[in-house]
């Protein structure tokens, strides 16, 4: 008993988190993305060598 109540609760917030649609800012958004366009490429990034990758077989094997 009593369980009536928590399941009607549960109930309520399942159903405004499944039909509540928030305004959305296009203008906001297609900022947001253009700045991500301009900056600096991911391609930039410092890459890891194979050699890096030996080190860790080497530990994880014990052969340290």
């Amino acid at each position: 008993m009593g369980r009536g109540r928590a399941k009607a609760k549960q109930t309520k917030v399942a159903r405004q988190l499944k039909y509540y649609t928030p305004d959305t800012d296009l203008s906001a958004l297609e900022r947001e993305l253009h700045r991500e366009s301009s900056s600096p490429s991911r391609d930039e990034t410092p890459r890891l060598d194979d050699d890096d990758y030996d080190e860790y077989g080497k530990w994880a094997s014990g052969e340290r």
